[in-house]
């Protein structure tokens, strides 16, 4: 019963959190002309000859607080407004762009999360021996490494010299050209999920060739920083009374890490992986640009040079809010991994 009243307090605060949130991109959006904020309520790219008609209707000339709650009841109708940078709609936009970076933070996060805790603890465990040595110079050089340069390398290398093996985009023409025809169900528009329920997997396998580069870029940079966290946390747990304790009475050297020290090291790996995940799915900025992957990212980059307003309110307000559930959850997951917590 605590556990069902922390999530129902939980989730009123967050509609608290996101009423600031949108005070916040309001504040933000009364900074333009009332021509440049009229960008926001337009639907249609005719109603762009039709400005001052936009102003009147939505009362941009009217005081602050009516100009909010106008732009909050459009935004609960799902008018975002229209988006120059890609010329349509702005909740249309986003919901093409969203199954792309849904889909590189699917296929990236399992490689960081679990991939860095399990490196981590293997160099936790092997102290100043070798392989502990090893994997934190591994880690120092990916934390190191500008994503950037990382990408064009590996894109040189398995794209340039292997001939395509490893493709930039989401996915090659003939599969691009098959998954819009009528044939091609989208289910889901992630397009790995959809080519395994349509039953075509040469799509499947064409898309995660596609995958291959993005997905490396992402792990090497970023796993380095959950295995360092995990390292140092776990270090500190095996130091702990009751591991020792453990050890004392005879207990198995693996049952030792597994039940004992690695499960109260995940407490701060944890938060580092909450807050990774919602970065990777509000949009991996440089990876999506270098590999050419229509996502999120890619998209509110390019509305970020363009001055795209509705694009860039959508940014704001999508990324507050998935901050906020992503927070939730780990909370969540506090109590779940250690039953010392208490949701209160």
């Amino acid at each position: 019963m605590n556990f069902l009243n922390y999530i129902i307090r939980r989730l009123l605060l967050l509609i608290v959190v996101l009423i600031g949130v949108t005070l916040i991109i309001f504040a933000l959006l009364s900074l333009f002309t009332p021509e440049q904020r009229a960008s926001a309520f337009i639907r249609d790219i005719k109603q762009l000859e039709h400005i001052d008609s936009i102003i009147k209707t939505y009362g941009l000339d009217r005081p602050i607080f009516v100009q909010y709650f106008n732009w909050l009841r459009e935004i609960f109708k799902g008018n975002f407004g229209w988006s120059t940078t890609v010329s349509r709609p702005a909740i249309e936009a986003f919901k093409n762009f969203l199954p792309n970076t849904v889909e590189l933070a699917l296929f990236s996060a399992p490689f960081i999360i679990l991939g860095g805790i399990w490196l981590g603890s293997v160099s936790a465990v092997h102290h100043d021996k070798p392989i502990d040595h090893f994997t934190r110079f591994l880690s120092i050089v990916g934390w190191s490494l500008p994503t950037f340069w990382f990408g064009l390398v590996l894109l040189m290398v398995f794209y340039g010299y292997f001939r395509g093996l490893f493709p930039p985009e989401i996915l090659g023409y003939k599969a691009q050209v098959f998954v819009e025809s009528g044939e091609f169900v989208r289910y889901t528009r992630i397009n790995t999920i959809d080519a395994l329920l349509n039953g075509r997997f040469w799509i499947f396998v064409d898309a995660i060739r596609h995958l291959v580069l993005p997905v490396i870029t992402l792990t090497t940079i970023q796993i380095a920083l959950v295995m360092r966290i995990m390292r140092s946390s776990m270090l500190e747990s095996l130091g702990k009374g009751y591991v020792l304790t453990a050890r004392a009475k005879g207990a198995a050297p693996r049952t030792v890490i597994r039940r004992h020290a690695r499960r109260n090291a995940l407490i701060p790996v944890i938060t580092v992986s909450g807050w990774l995940f919602a970065q990777l799915m509000g949009g991996v900025v440089i990876t999506e640009t270098i590999f050419n992957r229509k996502g999120l990212g890619w998209w509110w980059a390019k509305a970020a040079t363009q001055l795209d307003i509705p694009a860039v309110l959508m940014a704001v307000l999508f990324n507050g809010a998935l901050f906020v559930v992503i927070n939730l959850i780990v909370d969540l997951l506090y109590a779940y991994i250690d039953p010392r917590v208490r949701l209160r």
